[in-house]
């Protein structure tokens, strides 16, 4: 299967911290600050939606590994930010740069692999 991944492809996707994102709503710790857990899934969703529109139908991306450090807290109802670049492409492997910034400036940065999958078929595995 063919892609049409060029390396530096990058997007970003902001939001903003509510409580349903602190650490102590996911357990990870008990202040109401942004999660790291939640850091890390708005990196894995920048990387993923950085080549998704990129992939054909019926194809999209998993992660498997993701090596993060969240640098500094932010607080619940300040905006958050990560962008994602595609650095490099080894077959279905795909490396991303992966940084976040909330109102304040840098909050987390690191790297993430994803791999391109056939839906349906990595889904029928599973049963």
């Amino acid at each position: 299967m063919e892609y049409s991944l060029k390396e530096g492809l990058s997007y970003s996707k902001e939001i903003a911290v509510d409580k349903n994102q602190t650490a102590s709503f996911y357990g990870s710790g008990c202040l109401e600050v942004y999660a790291t857990p939640a850091l890390v899934a708005l990196m894995e969703n920048a990387a993923m939606n950085c080549v998704q529109d990129e992939l054909p139908e019926g194809f999209t991306t998993v992660g498997i590994e993701i090596n993060v450090k969240h640098i500094k807290a932010t607080p619940v109802n300040m905006k958050v930010r990560a962008e994602a670049v595609l650095e490099k492409i080894d077959r279905k492997r795909l490396f991303f740069k992966v940084e976040a910034y909330d109102e304040k400036g840098k909050v987390g940065e690191g790297t993430h692999v994803r791999y391109i999958v056939n839906s349906e078929e990595f889904l029928s595995r599973l049963k």
